[in-house]
């Protein structure tokens, strides 16, 4: 049989290719419930905030298609890998730290920061670009500052 034979059905029509499946979802709790299994990268409960998930959401936002699928399980790896220096970060810069106390690396010891963190590592320049509230580009500034990433973005 040829290809051309392959391709028509019983009546001589080219049979249409399968439709691409829809792609995958990324549930925010889920991947907040994720983050949350690594207490020792965490800030205690009562000194956490946002509730809201507008950091979470803006980071999952540069999870492209591509990346969806299996995403957890990959910021899970991230996290084990970067387990001693996300402690030190806590450690560092988390609340009761020296440089906290001015009121400033609030994102770190958050869960939502190590989604944000694997995000910077992963694809910075989008995640500069979606962070679009310029009173709140300091929070990422410091994150990037104490982070250390490859690449600078903060202006």
């Amino acid at each position: 049989m040829s290809i051309e034979q392959h391709d028509a059905n019983a009546y001589g029509q080219e049979l249409a290719p399968p439709a691409p499946a829809p792609p995958v979802a990324l549930d925010a709790r889920d991947v907040l419930t994720a983050a949350e299994r690594f207490p020792w990268a965490l800030a205690a409960p009562g000194t956490r905030h946002w509730p809201d998930g507008e950091f979470l959401d803006v980071a999952l936002s540069t999870v492209r298609t591509e990346e969806r699928e299996g995403y957890i399980e990959r910021l899970e790896a991230f996290v084990e890998q970067h387990r001693a220096r996300l402690e030190e970060l806590l450690r560092a810069y988390g609340p009761g730290s020296r440089p906290a106390s001015h009121g400033r690396y609030a994102l770190i010891g958050q869960p939502e920061t190590l989604v944000i963190l694997e995000r910077m590592e992963t694809n910075p320049f989008l995640l500069r670009g979606r962070w679009e509230k310029e009173e709140e580009t300091v929070l990422l500034d410091d994150l990037e500052f104490a982070w250390g990433p490859r690449i600078r973005l903060s202006r």
